[in-house]
């Protein structure tokens, strides 16, 4: 009951938000954003605060392209670039780096996924329904479900020849608990991923992204030694096949637009706005 509440406040989020998104120039009220979404101005900021652990005013603050300009100055500071170089995200609250990649092997790639068992199910997130597919190995697929994209089928099509079983698995916590509003006790999450190795050269770029920081397209080409190839890169990551675990929300244009995004624009306004609340606050926190 409290996950489907989570999800009813999202979806109430969202439309917030895409509404503060098309009329930012008029800086709309709280009580015209509550009107918006039809619930009180009372009510609106009692939920938006229990979602995301600060008022609608500061959390909307980090949905603006201000906002994503900032971060994308900030991460070029030596803090950040120390934690990059040596592996580590410890700037973050929540340590991605727990997120390890072990890749298919070539047999596996080019079979298919023939003699894989896949176990998978759909689980309700502070985001929407996310379904998650899991090898004995690792997980191999984290999609949010939406309307534009059946993930099923998608899942089904990334290994035609595997064995799938619609079963939740124990494999699958792991993958929640990134969802929780506590980062401080994560527990190790591997994935089992079919690409090819410059796929997985990008997607292990960006498992370096610290939550609450932005990179451009162009910083993770540079990265991984590759720095004029960010339309590849931009291909590589617009085909991750793991949602939020691999961060490709965290990649923006130089420019400070979004770009695009698998899972829906709001949705990624909604992680990139979630992620730099939750560690603003944990740092008022310490203070």
């Amino acid at each position: 009951m409290e996950k489907q509440q989570d999800i009813l406040n999202f979806n109430r989020i969202a439309e917030a938000i895409a509404f503060v998104q098309a009329n930012y120039k008029s800086q709309p009220s709280l009580s015209a954003i509550a009107n918006h979404v039809h619930v009180s101005p009372e009510h609106f900021q009692r939920i938006f605060q229990e979602w995301a652990g600060v008022s609608p005013k500061k959390f909307l603050q980090y949905t603006s392209i201000q906002h994503a300009k900032r971060l994308l100055i900030q991460e070029q500071s030596n803090l950040f670039e120390t934690a990059y170089h040596t592996g580590l995200s410890s700037t973050s609250r929540l340590h991605d780096l727990f997120v390890k990649i072990e890749g298919m092997t070539p047999a596996e790639y080019q079979l298919g996924g023939k003699q894989l068992l896949i176990h998978y199910a759909s689980y309700p997130s502070l985001f929407g329904n996310v379904l998650i597919a899991s090898t004995p190995k690792g997980v191999c697929y984290v999609a949010f479900e939406s309307s534009d994209e059946d993930v099923r089928q998608s899942l089904f099509n990334l290994y035609p020849l595997a064995t799938f079983v619609a079963e939740a698995s124990v494999i699958h916590g792991g993958v929640l608990a990134f969802f929780n509003r506590d980062w401080s006790d994560l527990k190790e999450v591997k994935l089992h991923l079919r690409g090819t190795p410059f796929q997985l050269n990008v997607w292990e770029a960006l498992l370096k992204i610290p939550a609450g920081q932005l990179l451009s397209y162009q910083q993770i080409a540079k990265n991984i030694g590759r720095g004029t190839a960010s339309r590849a890169v931009g291909t590589a990551i617009g085909s991750n096949p793991v949602a939020y675990l691999i961060p490709c929300h965290r990649v923006i244009q130089t420019s400070g637009l979004l770009g695009g995004y698998r899972w829906g624009l709001v949705r990624k306004r909604a992680l990139i706005a979630w992620e730099s609340a939750r560690i603003l606050k944990n740092e008022d926190e310490t203070v």
